[in-house]
């Protein structure tokens, strides 16, 4: 809504036209035009109409709505709008660092991390409550990877089976995985299976509960990158990779595939690095070493028995094993 122009009172014939006072004027066409560029400048960053910018510099100045804008209330109107787009300009800001704050903490143990940050610096419990200035600086902390990221606190495993509750839970995010890898969730739950060490028809344990729930958000993480590298692995991870962890990690992708940490890979390539996290990890949890780590580690804590059970569920394995001796013999003699 344009704010109306009282023009000067008709004067009888005759009459002496009154100069008005100086002013008392209605708003000169470049104050009105002054005024409006801020005004639109405002409602671009605001979701408020024309009518309503009018009406909150009126109230500004202790105008009623019916009142004219006047010459003389040009200073303060511009003063108003200039001071509401200050703060307008503010908010934004804030939302944008606020939305890309929100993008990086459902990455690795990040909540956290921010959550106890802006306690002890801010005494503050929630980033709404910060400033632009503060929501800035703790995003460029989280961006250069200065912020201290705590290890989740894991709770103590159990050897009952999956609660329903706990089942369900890991079934969503199945479904929710599938839909964005388009692989069935028939495999995604073999996946798991094998990475728990549990025979299909068997049933998981709830000490694995919270690896596979970390195992599926880190697969649901990674499949929305287009050139995911060892290095993002570990940026992903809900419990992140420890010194060793980290280490063997990359040595893997350079034996495997000759990939740098900074190399990109496919999707494939990915899902096996991220197996190979979580199979030594459930194998720690569990005290054990099984076969399924296919990385060259020997253990002589683990019975001879149980080496040849976990080889002979892997004739594939064997063999490739029995080339390799076979080679190194011919090589030596």
């Amino acid at each position: 809504m344009t704010q109306p122009i009282s023009g000067s009172p008709a004067q009888p014939p005759g009459a002496d036209a009154a100069t008005p006072t100086t002013g008392n004027q209605p708003l000169s066409t470049q104050q009105r035009t002054v005024l409006e560029r801020l005004i639109v400048r405002l409602m671009a960053l605001t979701s408020q109409q024309n009518a309503e910018v009018w009406s909150g510099v009126k109230h500004d100045l202790g105008l009623k709505n019916d009142e004219p804008l006047l010459s003389r209330h040009f200073p303060a109107a511009e003063q108003s709008l200039n001071l509401r787009l200050s703060g307008a300009q503010k908010n934004l800001e804030g939302r944008q660092i606020l939305s890309q704050l929100n993008g990086l903490l459902s990455q690795g143990n990040n909540r956290q991390a921010v959550s106890d940050f802006i306690r002890q610096q801010y005494g503050q419990t929630a980033l709404s409550q910060l400033t632009p200035a503060q929501l800035k600086s703790v995003l460029e902390l989280l961006q250069s990877n200065q912020m201290a990221i705590p290890q989740p606190q894991q709770r103590p495993g159990t050897g009952r089976p999956l609660l329903p509750a706990e089942h369900n839970t890991l079934n969503q995010l199945v479904i929710r995985l599938a839909a964005a890898t388009g692989e069935s969730s028939k495999l995604i739950w073999q996946s798991m299976l094998e990475i728990s060490g549990v025979k299909t028809g068997q049933l998981i344990p709830a000490s694995h509960f919270t690896q596979l729930v970390n195992w599926l958000q880190a697969r649901q993480t990674l499949s929305a990158h287009k050139t995911p590298t060892p290095q993002l692995i570990q940026t992903v991870l809900k419990q992140p990779l420890d010194a060793g962890e980290c280490s063997a990690l990359y040595d893997y992708a350079m034996q495997r595939w000759q990939a740098t940490p900074q190399t990109p890979l496919t999707q494939a390539q990915v899902q096996d690095l991220l197996n190979q996290v979580f199979f030594r990890r459930v194998e720690r949890s569990q005290d054990t070493l099984d076969i399924r780590n296919i990385q060259p580690i020997y253990n002589p804590q683990v019975p001879i028995t149980a080496r040849m059970k976990a080889l002979s569920a892997r004739p594939g394995l064997v063999l490739t094993a029995l080339i390799a001796i076979a080679i190194v013999l011919w090589i030596i003699f």
